[in-house]
């Protein structure tokens, strides 16, 4: 496992709500990232409880995190070490309410 694979690993396990995005939640720098962003809160979840990573910042994460989930886009959501997927799967989840169950669920 590469350097960049292993920093996102340790990202994934150890933040129960983390987004892959290009930009930051108070700025996203692309409109699927900014989209992200406005379904988490619109599912309730605190911005301050999101933790982020700017792809744009780390070219090694940026292509890093395509390689350790086998999904080609950015953004990527992942719920308590789970992947859930990008932008349009969020926004599917959203709308059937399957993405704030699964938000809200309790650690197993």
């Amino acid at each position: 496992m590469s350097n960049a694979q292993q920093r996102i690993d340790e990202l994934v396990k150890s933040n129960e709500v983390l987004l892959f995005m290009k930009g930051t939640a108070s700025f996203p720098q692309c409109g699927f990232s900014g989209r992200a962003i406005q379904i988490l809160k619109a599912c309730g979840v605190d911005p301050k409880a999101v933790k982020t990573v700017n792809v744009l910042e780390d070219d090694e994460i940026r292509q890093g995190i395509k390689d350790y989930s086998q999904w080609p886009t950015i953004p990527q959501l992942y719920v308590k070490g789970e992947f859930i997927g990008g932008s349009d799967i969020m926004m599917e989840m959203y709308e059937s309410g399957e993405l704030a169950q699964t938000l809200a669920a309790k650690p197993a």
